[in-house]
């Protein structure tokens, strides 16, 4: 499949901090005491501390039983994040900057790459490529993983946003807490907004040369990321020059799997056009129960505005906006997203949620 989307695709699903109106503190997690730190790496009864952490769960599919990659960071039986990453067909690599907070802040957490990513069975059976199936799996994942209301967080940045709130909208119960990062409820007001405020700001010379090559399909073509980068991606994407970018984001784009991201999002960067084009749940979020984080960032091809009017209509939803921040906002404004995030987190379990 197209060697652009395998190299720099845009990584979460469509390209798509501040609590509710007051800037967070651009400071890191305090370090748990010492009690706390040596419960944290308490790994008592635990069946995958051979493998250092990771199990490969079975999921069950119309299409047989795969396994799923899972690893498990740190022990509170309290606080249990589940991160689900973008794309769709991304991996949770990117996602590691995660290491740099959570453990100081005692927040258990599990990396996961959906089935079809890079660390988990990739069968070749385009049907499973579907919004409901990838439901189903999450919540598998969640029973093999001995999740519950008292302690299951559940993450989802892009693609892994829209998923989570799939998952909340279905299997709400379940939840302690929901984080939507860079995420939309809308795939048609995400392509308005691509067209209206992305496009326009772009060079109109490099915007129309990019048209014309996907226009004729030549999305492999050199030429696409060499206006693509500087362009869009070190603009929008990842603040920072792409020589730059942390391993593991490297790691995730060399690593996606076009045979699910190109059906889902389609091959265009610059906006969505694959089975999920016509995705809206905006009407549903009132509909949304558990405690919930909206992140935004200044620069994402996201709508800022759009994320911030999310966190008004779900019942208990706070909103975080990264000023600095771009659709990798855990990166490019990384103190803000990290405190935030953080801080929602330990607010739900200290029961100051929403305050």
């Amino acid at each position: 499949m197209k060697q652009t989307v395998l190299c720099l695709a845009t990584l979460l699903l469509l390209h798509g901090c501040a609590q509710k109106e007051t800037a967070a503190p651009a400071a890191t997690a305090s370090a748990p005491a010492a009690t706390e730190s040596s419960s944290y790496f308490d790994n008592t009864g635990r069946t995958d501390v051979l493998a250092g952490g990771v199990r490969m769960i079975p999921v069950q599919t119309p299409k047989g039983t795969f396994r799923v990659w899972t690893k498990r960071i740190g022990n509170n039986p309290r606080i249990k994040v589940l991160l689900l990453h973008g794309g769709p067909g991304v991996t949770h690599e990117y996602l590691e900057a995660f290491d740099s907070y959570f453990p100081a802040a005692g927040i258990e957490y599990y990396y996961y790459d959906q089935l079809g990513s890079y660390y988990s069975d990739q069968p070749n059976e385009p049907s499973l490529w579907e919004l409901p199936r990838f439901v189903e799996e999450v919540e598998q994942v969640r029973q093999a993983l001995g999740m519950n209301k008292d302690n299951f967080y559940l993450y989802g940045q892009s693609w892994g946003g829209l998923l989570a709130m799939e998952y909340a909208l279905k299997y709400g119960q379940n939840l302690k807490g929901l984080v939507i990062s860079n995420m939309m409820s809308s795939i048609p007001k995400y392509n308005e907004y691509a067209t209206k405020v992305i496009m326009p700001a772009m060079d109109q010379k490099v915007l129309a040369e990019i048209k014309q090559i996907e226009a004729k399909g030549e999305y492999e073509k050199p030429r696409y990321m060499e206006l693509l980068i500087p362009n869009h991606y070190e603009k929008h994407l990842l603040r920072m020059p792409a020589a730059e970018w942390p391993d593991g984001v490297n790691r995730a784009f060399k690593h996606i799997n076009p045979a699910i991201y190109v059906p889902l999002q389609g091959p265009s960067e610059l906006g969505a056009s694959g089975k999920l084009v016509n995705w809206d749940r905006s009407a549903d979020l009132g509909k949304i129960t558990a405690p919930t984080l909206v992140i935004g960032a200044r620069y994402d091809t996201m709508d800022p505005e759009h994320m911030k009017w999310m966190s008004t209509q779900i019942p208990h939803a706070r909103y975080l906006y990264c000023p600095n921040g771009s659709h990798m906002a855990e990166y490019d404004d990384q103190q803000v997203y990290f405190t935030g995030l953080v801080g929602f987190i330990k607010d739900v379990d200290a029961g100051k949620f929403p305050t």
